[in-house]
């Protein structure tokens, strides 16, 4: 597996154990986001498990939004380690239904659990540099 530097150069490649450590740190930092958004606390005796953004989507009128907020974070992160831009659009485009969604009264509540945009986002970009999770934890 490789890693592609985040220039836009693609004809260099560097190995997977040679990853910059600033984009290591950015790479983890989407990672934390995305489990805070999307997967923090797991529900006892369930497989499922929910997020701030449940839990802001409980919020009337600002939750869903301040929830897109910080998904941009994590899009931002990811324009900054070159992600290209058809795949933020795909990002942005997570982000957008995931809000548009969870608009909705109650029905939006149920969406916000099963919908997790963040770790759609996350796995775009991991996928983007033929990277795993395990190749956050080095």
């Amino acid at each position: 597996m490789t890693f592609e530097s985040p220039g836009g150069d693609h004809t260099k490649r560097m190995k997977k154990s040679n990853i910059p450590i600033e984009q290591l740190t950015r790479l983890r930092r989407i990672r934390g986001l995305a489990r805070l958004m999307d997967t923090a606390l797991r529900i006892p005796g369930t497989r499922m498990s929910l997020g701030a953004d449940s839990v802001l989507g409980l919020i009337p009128g600002v939750g869903d939004f301040a929830a897109a907020a910080v998904s941009l974070i994590i899009v931002n992160e990811a324009r900054r380690l070159g992600v290209p831009n058809d795949k933020l659009v795909k990002m942005l485009v997570n982000v957008g239904f995931d809000t548009v969604a969870g608009s909705v009264p109650v029905l939006g509540d149920v969406f916000d659990v099963y919908f997790k945009s963040n770790r759609r986002n996350l796995q775009l970009v991991l996928d983007h540099f033929g990277l795993d999770h395990a190749d956050l934890d080095r």
